[in-house]
């Protein structure tokens, strides 16, 4: 039997994988217009930041445990087309150095992409799939995941995140630093308390202020936490206040990690059960909390949303993109006269130049909307001023390294092209250079406004050369067009490329 050419269109299958600090997980889901039914969940303990050292460099071991897990996932999604996978990555690889290396053996095990995401974009997921979980209630909810590496904070109302924050405290980190030996003290404790608390205060204030009805937690921590109170007859399942002060009494009790044996807690979430306590403690302390309730859906379930919304035109890059553009007073006009020219350059080279499948064609689109932005900065150097601010912008949707080649192509729009950081990014360094070729084609050829009717070009590419063809005689009547095109040509000689214009 064939497997149909399915397109993203009628995605059925899609699949998402979340590459924690603590565990790796996996879901798969049926995908019908806009609903999600799960068929599939994996999950394992990875522990990714337990082998990250004082250099920030994940060790052969942890890789090696992580790469295991993969193969293991890798026979789920095999045969699965593009774009129906996603695959995050959150803040043990953000602290990792050494995650090019591990993201180059994973994507060659899966066959799909890895990004690494913000902790704030990471938020956004959470919220994402925490709202479409739970029932849709009219109030405020308050969202708090505790990760292995990080814990994210949301407030939001409805499936609208109001605040995002990300804090660098999870309890695979802090049982490395206050637990490492598997000791339950009271000293210890206090120590890990404190520096979660000291972690809060740069966000208490901002969450205060906006209130909130109900307070959710999403990840395993809280389950976790959640159980070991019902088991000792204090509660359903969620975490309440008296719970937490008795729960903290019987662990100074057993005083090691190994004595922790409670109805629901596995055995390997025990080491790491004393940090994520000392965390959960002083959010319900910074807080003022009374209790919280515990939801299943988390990142994975916001990842597989999202992916959905790429797919029915609720594509929140798009969303993005245009409040950037708003925020900085970008000409809209001048924009999509942009957008539209370079794709159309686009479409008839991208076979020549090898840049058919990917996100190319999606990224010279983004490229051509913002270029501008740094304009409203000032317009001596814009570009640079426009790259800085992409690159440092949190742009919900976008992953790490779709923001840094989105603002390569900003800073290379005009002027010099520096092909050092293009290189950075090894075989996709040349294709990025194409496509800010072709980006600064269709900014000079709309130099002048809006005001003058442009005529139609042919474009023919072949390796590091562009040759655009005008119609006979119309650069000899449009002198500016015929001095832009040939300071061009200079340009990008610098960087070995050959523009021919006739």
């Amino acid at each position: 039997m064939t497997m149909p050419q399915n397109t993203a269109k009628n995605l059925s299958l899609i699949a998402a994988i979340d590459l924690g600090s603590n565990s790796f997980h996996m879901v798969v889901a049926k995908a019908h217009h806009t609903e999600i039914r799960i068929l599939e969940r994996l999950g394992e303990k990875v522990q990714l930041a337990a082998g990250i050292n004082e250099e920030r460099q994940l060790n052969e071991e942890s890789m090696q445990r992580g790469l295991d897990c993969l193969k293991r996932f890798s026979q789920l999604i095999s045969g699965m087309p593009d774009g129906a996978v996603r695959i995050v990555g959150t803040n043990a690889l953000r602290e990792a150095r050494n995650r090019g290396e591990f993201i180059r053996r994973a994507e060659a095990i899966l066959g799909h992409p890895v990004e690494v995401i913000s902790g704030r974009e990471e938020a956004r997921l959470i919220y994402l799939g925490v709202s479409h979980t739970l029932a849709d209630t009219p109030g405020k909810r308050l969202v708090a995941d505790i990760g292995g590496g990080s814990t994210e904070f949301i407030i939001g109302q409805r499936f609208e995140p109001l605040l995002r924050e990300s804090l660098q405290m999870g309890c695979v980190s802090y049982t490395q630093r206050y637990f490492r030996d598997g000791k339950i003290t009271p000293a210890r404790y206090a120590q890990a308390y404190t520096a979660a608390r000291l972690e809060l205060m740069s966000i208490e204030n901002a969450l205060h202020r906006l209130t909130w009805d109900e307070a959710i937690g999403s990840s395993g921590t809280i389950r976790a936490i959640g159980l070991a109170l019902k088991s000792g007859g204090m509660g359903n399942g969620e975490v309440n206040a008296e719970g937490l002060a008795w729960l903290k009494r019987k662990l100074f009790k057993l005083g090691e990690t190994d004595k922790i044996d409670f109805e629901g807690v596995k055995p390997d979430r025990r080491a790491i059960f004393p940090a994520g306590l000392a965390i959960m403690e002083a959010i319900f302390d910074a807080l003022e909390l009374q209790r919280m309730d515990h939801c299943d859906g988390a990142l994975r379930e916001g990842v597989l949303y999202d992916l959905l919304g790429r797919h029915h035109h609720e594509d929140v890059r798009e969303r993005t993109l245009s409040s950037l553009m708003e925020r900085y007073h970008v000409d809209q006009g001048q924009a999509a006269r942009v957008e539209r020219k370079a794709l159309h350059a686009f479409d008839q080279v991208a076979k020549a130049w090898d840049l058919e499948d990917g996100i190319w064609r999606e990224l010279l689109g983004w490229a051509a909307k913002v270029h501008e932005v740094g304009l409203d900065i000032a317009h001596y150097h814009y570009h640079k001023h426009g790259a800085y601010l992409i690159e440092h912008s949190d742009l919900a949707g976008f992953s790490r390294e779709d923001q840094q080649m989105l603002a390569l192509l900003v800073r290379g729009h005009r002027r010099n092209i520096p092909k050092d950081k293009f290189a950075e990014f090894g075989d996709e360094g040349v294709k990025l250079i194409r496509l800010c070729v072709l980006l600064r084609f269709a900014i000079l050829f709309h130099h002048i406004r809006g005001t003058q009717q442009m005529p139609k070009v042919t474009l023919h590419a072949a390796g590091e050369s562009l040759d655009v063809e005008f119609p006979a005689g119309w650069l000899e009547q449009n002198q500016l067009t015929q001095a832009d095109f040939g300071l061009e040509a200079e340009w990008l000689a610098r960087v070995g490329f050959v523009l021919s214009v006739r």
